[in-house]
């Protein structure tokens, strides 16, 4: 069984110990993470620097196809508006349960201090492939807006719709603290030393590199913190999720 914490603790940036993915759904196990608030923020600063690191690999190791997982393009109207400017008016929203609701230009990410990872993508269809990602820790962004006590979850709503009327088809994506604190958790505007391509995401797509592939939300538009994930959707947080994956996806 994989182990893993999830942490969420008290004040801005805080983070809340939990235990191992499949033990995460008995109401047991919902109530002992409850007390988990009453961590220091230094035990959950020492829990989170001993996170195992997914595989990185060599440039030469990059795969000459890189399969496109998912939609290749959302057909909203404002999604293509985006596109057709460069995505230079899109922007990015963080809000929910922040100490300061935001929005970030595409240019201001790329402001902010940046990582390059090169890695392996499963999906769930059964292919591998190696690729690499240049994006802003999603630990950079979540400090900017400072995180209130009582976030646990972080929903990537997205642009495209996989089926369904209005809003019930858009693609979403949800993970814990543990995850969004990780330092190979980007929010990746490039790939392979170019710009994002539109079938892989653009102008930004989620990289959680322990993770199978369909956590990897693209064409995202939205971050919503969030105390719970039954809001949302059909509340099994995400949208394969709401359709029978599990929404621990780890590998």
């Amino acid at each position: 069984m994989t182990t893993r914490r999830s942490l969420i603790g008290a004040g801005l940036g805080g983070l809340l110990l939990s235990g191992c993915e499949r033990a995460n759904r008995s109401p047991a196990f919902q109530a002992f993470i409850g007390h988990g608030q009453d961590l220091t923020f230094h035990a959950q600063r020492l829990l989170l620097s001993g996170q195992p690191l997914a595989r990185e690999f060599k440039p030469s190791d990059i795969s000459p196809v890189f399969k496109v997982n998912g939609s290749r393009q959302p057909t909203s109207a404002g999604y293509n508006a985006f596109m057709a400017k460069g995505f230079a008016d899109w922007r990015l929203r963080v809000d929910g349960l922040v100490a300061i609701p935001t929005s970030f230009s595409l240019a201001e990410l790329k402001a902010l201090p940046a990582r390059t990872q090169i890695t392996r993508h499963d999906c769930v269809e059964g292919w591998s492939a190696i690729g690499g990602w240049t994006g802003v820790p999603l630990s950079i962004v979540l400090r900017r807006v400072g995180l209130k006590p009582e976030a646990r979850y972080i929903i990537f709503h997205c642009a495209d719709n996989l089926g369904g009327s209005g809003d019930a088809g858009l693609y979403y994506e949800s993970i814990d603290l543990f995850d969004a604190f990780h330092p190979q958790t980007l929010l990746a505007y490039a790939m392979n030393g170019q710009t994002l391509a539109v079938e892989h995401g653009a102008p930004l797509r989620l990289r959680v590199e322990r993770q199978l592939g369909y956590k990897q939300a693209k064409y995202i538009m939205r971050l919503e913190m969030t105390d719970r994930l039954d809001r949302i959707g059909a509340g099994k947080g995400g949208f394969w999720e709401d359709r029978g994956y599990e929404w621990y996806a780890g590998i």
